[in-house]
C-alpha cells in the first residue's frame, strides 16, 4: 500500500523524519533561508548539513539526497533543482525510495510553492516507491504516511487530490500490467476493468468471443484464436454530472495483448520475456478510466480495450490467411507477430462507425522501431490533426511523460498494397520487411478512422523500464495514465476539436 498523504502547516513533532529543498549553486547545493530555520525547528545545526553537502560534492539536483542523524531522527535534504513541476516529481520520487524503512515523515520543500507543484512532488511520493512482487510472504510497507507542509493547505486541497488520484491510477496502471499472463486472460482483464468500472461509477460490457464473432470483429477474433483463452473486447464509458458537462465525447483506445508470444511468426525466447506487459496501453486506458469521476472530467468518455492472448497452436492464424475487420476492411495477414494493428483496427473501426467521437486517440506498445528512433523515455504521436497534436504535447510535458510527435509519410502506404485483400498487415517489399516501421504501422491504423481527429501513440518504449530512474519503475511504468488525465480533466479538453 502507497504512504497516506496529508497537508499540514507544520511540522508534526512525532515525525522521525524531515525533508527540507535544496537546490544548485554556484560552489554545490544550497539551504535557504527557510530550509535553515525547518531544521533548527527540528532541533538539528542547520551547519552539521551543510558541512554534510560540502563533504559529499551534493549539488541540489532532482534526485540528490543527503541524509543527517539527528539522535533517533533523520533530516534528509533533497534536490529539487529548478523548481520545476518535473523536478519536484523526480525529486518526490527519489525521497520515497529513500524513506524505505522509515514509518512517516514530514516534508516542507514545497511550503511556498504553486499548486502544479505540489501536484508533481505528491506523484513523485506515490510513484518512486511502487513495487510488485508475487510472493505467498508479503512484506507490508514500513512507510505510513507524509505530511507535506503548505503555507495555506485549503488552495492546495485540489493539488493534493489531483496528484493522489493520478499517481494512484498509473500504480494501477503499473499493477494489472505486471501481473503475470498465467493469471492475466483476456477473461481475467475484463473482470478486473468491471469491478473497476462499478466502483468508479462507470458503465461497463465487456464482448466474449461469440459476441465478437457475431459482431464481425474479425481481427481481435483471429488474433485470440490460436489461444486456449478467448478474446475479449472491453468498453467502458463516463458520462459526467450534468451540472458540470460541458459538449464532447472521447474515445479512447488501448491495445490489450494479455501475452504476445508472436503467433505462428513466433517471437524468440529473450524477447517474450516482457510480453506479459503487451496489454500496458489498454491497462493504462482501463486505469485512466477508473479515475475520471474522481478528476470532474467535464466531457464523455468511452474507452475500449480489445484484448486477446496471442499464441501458436493449430487453431492459430496463419500467416497469408486474409481476415475481414469491423466495417469490412479485409487484410492479408503477411505476419502474425504485428498483431496488435489487428486488434486495433478492429476498435478504431468500431468507434468511427458507432460511437461518433469528436477525437479518437489509441495507445499500443506497437513496434520495436519507436524505441529505436525515440529511445525508452518518450512515446511517437502519429495525429492527422494538429490543434490535436498540440494539445497532447501540451499534456504529456505537463504531466511529465515524453512525447515527440512523428511523421505520416504517405509514400509508404503503396507498401500496404495486397494483391489479395484490400490490405497487408506489414509492409513488404522484394520479400522484406518495408522499414520505418512505427510509421507504416500508423498508416495501417489511419485506414480504420475514417474522417475523425486521431492521434495514435507507440508507447513500445516508454511503456518499460529496465531500471528505477525518476519516478518510473523497473518493468511496466504506467506510460499514458498521467498525460491522458492532465489532458482530461483540464476545463474543456476538446476546445478547438469539435
Amino acid at each position: 500500500m502507497p504512504p497516506k498523504l496529508e497537508l499540514t502547516t507544520a511540522v508534526p513533532a512525532a515525525a522521525p523524519t524531515l525533508v527540507v529543498a535544496i537546490t544548485p549553486g554556484s560552489d554545490g547545493a544550497v539551504l535557504d533561508r527557510r530550509a535553515v530555520a525547518d531544521i533548527e525547528a527540528y532541533g538539528t545545526d542547520p551547519a552539521e548539513m551543510v558541512a554534510l553537502l560540502a563533504r559529499d560534492s551534493v549539488k541540489g539536483n532532482p534526485g540528490d539526497i543527503a541524509a543527517l542523524p539527528a539522535g533517533a531522527r533523520l533530516v534528509l535534504a533533497a534536490g529539487f533543482g529548478e523548481q520545476t513541476p518535473r523536478d519536484a516529481r523526480r525529486a518526490g520520487a527519489a525521497i520515497a525510495r529513500r524513506l524505505k524503512g522509515v514509518e512517516s515523515a514530514a516534508v516542507t520543500a514545497v511550503r511556498r510553492s504553486p499548486a502544479a507543484q505540489v501536484q508533481a512532488l505528491v506523484e513523485g511520493l506515490l510513484l518512486g516507491g511502487y513495487g510488485f512482487k508475487v510472493t505467498n510472504t508479503p512484506k507490508a510497507d514500513t512507510l505510513a504516511s507524509i505530511a507535506v507542509v503548505v503555507e495555506h493547505p485549503d488552495s492546495m486541497a485540489a493539488a493534493l487530490r489531483a496528484g493522489v488520484v493520478s499517481a494512484t491510477a498509473t500504480r494501477l496502471a503499473r499493477d494489472l500490467a505486471n501481473t503475470p499472463s498465467s493469471t492475466k486472460t483476456p477473461a481475467w482483464l475484463g473482470k478486473q476493468a468491471t469491478g473497476l468500472a462499478r466502483r468508479s461509477g462507470i458503465d461497463v460490457r465487456v464482448r466474449d468471443e461469440k459476441e465478437l464473432r457475431a459482431g464481425g470483429f474479425g481481427g481481435i477474433v483471429a488474433v485470440g484464436m490460436g489461444s486456449a483463452n478467448p478474446p475479449r473486447l472491453i468498453e467502458l464509458g463516463y458520462t459526467p454530472d450534468p451540472a458540470i458537462a460541458v459538449a464532447g465525447h472521447v474515445v479512447l483506445i488501448g491495445k490489450g495483448i494479455t501475452f504476445d508470444s508472436g503467433g505462428l511468426s513466433l517471437k524468440p525466447n529473450a524477447g517474450m520475456i516482457a510480453m506479459k506487459t503487451d496489454m500496458a496501453a489498454g491497462g493504462a486506458v482501463i486505469a485512466a478510466m477508473s479515475a475520471l469521476r474522481d478528476l470532474g472530467v467535464r466531457v464523455r468518455v468511452t474507452g475500449l480495450v480489445p484484448a486477446a492472448e496471442n499464441m501458436p497452436s493449430g487453431s492459430a492464424q496463419r500467416p497469408s490467411d486474409v481476415i475481414t475487420h469491423y466495417g469490412g476492411t479485409t487484410v492479408e495477414v503477411l505476419n502474425t507477430d504485428a498483431e496488435g494493428r489487428l486488434v486495433l483496427a478492429d476498435a478504431l473501426a468500431y468507434a468511427d462507425a458507432e460511437l461518433d467521437p469528436d477525437v479518437i486517440v489509441d495507445l499500443a506498445t506497437l513496434t520495436g522501431a519507436i524505441s529505436s528512433g525515440l529511445g525508452k523515455r518518450h512515446a511517437g504521436l502519429f495525429a492527422n490533426d494538429d490543434r490535436l497534436a498540440a494539445t497532447l504535447i501540451a499534456a504529456a510535458a505537463a504531466s511529465g511523460e515524453g512525447l515527440w510527435r512523428m511523421p505520416f509519410v504517405d509514400d509508404y502506404r503503396a507498401a500496404l498494397e495486397s494483391s489479395v485483400a484490400d490490405l497487408t498487415n506489414v509492409a513488404v517489399r522484394g520479400g522484406k520487411e518495408f522499414s520505418g516501421g512505427a510509421i507504416v504501422a500508423a498508416l495501417f491504423l489511419r485506414e480504420f478512422v475514417g474522417r475523425r481527429r486521431w492521434a495514435h501513440l507507440d508507447i513500445a518504449g516508454a511503456a518499460r523500464a529496465e531500471a528505477d530512474e525518476h519516478e518510473v519503475s523497473k518493468g511496466p511504468t504506467g506510460y499514458g495514465v498521467r498525460l491522458l488525465l492532465h489532458w482530461l480533466s483540464s476545463p474543456d479538453p476538446l476546445r478547438g476539436l469539435r
